[in-house]
């Protein structure tokens, strides 16, 4: 089984669109969603979901009225604002509190509890490409990391359930922690970028990332003809890291009248020949005994000493 994840460094820049394509190109592959906190990979995947489950992740304090005296030492003792006082009584708001315990400790009439926090929901849809795993963070929840890790769990037991060799994983934007849970352990990381000013400079932040984590890298470049002046920017970023250029996408208007019809840049002359290149090279660069993975600074891949030049 191999894990493949698509993250962006940046919003915007087409990865949710490349990896909808992809994902019709693999033919039969578990699709993971963990883009938590805006999911949206199920508009160009169609199907018929599961019920959807509950995701606990963490806990929250309740102060039990008929134990509590009211004596305040839970609400000097909070330093997270969660305790307030009430009408005479005191109450934990589950929005504030962090379920680190402190009122429990200083409570003598041992009124607080715990109970585990609705941190979001989660379900699998089944598509004709194969099985997507999404999920939705709940409001003012701050465990996506940990759901994006449990969606990964759920999308490796089905994939060795159904026999499916491939995990392909739409992450999200940014290098904060869901996306740490995206990275952590896959076979490979395509990062997709513009040839714009932020795209460049968190394409340089993400490779950073990726090579923290001593995982394989390619880039795509997106919307690679707005501006030649970007996208040679971007090809010296990928050499500064070492790490290759998987392909180019031109910029089409109609691909946004097309996305709004769940359709993909497959069915755009010109789109199509390039996606259906960075397919192919995704698979030749992270199935290709050439490449090893290196060490934190150097940028994620580096040819073997017996390979000869990049691909």
């Amino acid at each position: 089984m191999r894990q493949i994840a698509m993250i962006s460094g940046k919003g915007g820049t087409g990865k949710t669109s490349l990896t909808g394509a992809f994902a019709r190109l693999s033919g039969r592959c578990v699709a993971v969603d963990a883009d938590v906190d805006a999911a949206n990979l199920a508009l160009l995947l169609p199907g018929d979901d599961a019920p959807w489950r509950p995701f606990d992740a963490g806990r929250r304090a309740v102060i039990d009225p008929g134990r509590c005296n009211a004596c305040g030492a839970c609400l000097e003792a909070c330093r997270f604002g969660a305790i307030e006082e009430v009408e005479l009584a005191v109450e934990s708001d589950p929005i504030h509190c962090e379920g680190c315990g402190a009122c429990a400790q200083v409570c003598g009439e041992e009124a607080v509890s715990f109970r585990p926090n609705r941190a979001g929901s989660w379900t699998d849809r089944t598509t004709k490409w194969g099985t997507l795993v999404h999920a939705t963070l709940g409001v003012a929840q701050d465990s996506s990391g940990k759901l994006v890790a449990h969606l990964r769990g759920e999308a490796r037991r089905l994939a060795a359930r159904d026999n499916v060799d491939l995990v392909l994983i739409d992450g999200p934007p940014g290098i904060g922690c869901p996306v740490h849970a995206a990275i952590t352990g896959v076979d490979g990381v395509v990062v997709v970028t513009e040839p714009t000013e932020a795209g460049v400079h968190d394409l340089t932040r993400a490779l950073t990332l990726i090579a923290r984590f001593g995982r394989p890298a390619g880039i795509i470049l997106n919307k690679a003809d707005l501006n030649p002046a970007g996208a040679r920017l971007v090809e010296t970023v990928a050499a500064f890291h070492r790490v290759p250029l998987l392909g180019s996408v031109p910029f089409d208007l109609r691909l946004p009248g097309l996305l709004a019809r769940r359709e993909t840049g497959l069915e755009l002359e010109g789109v199509r020949e390039a996606i259906l290149s960075c397919w192919r090279a995704i698979g030749q660069v992270f199935d290709d005994s050439r490449w090893r993975v290196v060490g934190p600074g150097t940028g994620g891949l580096q040819p073997s000493r017996s390979a000869p030049g990049p691909i």
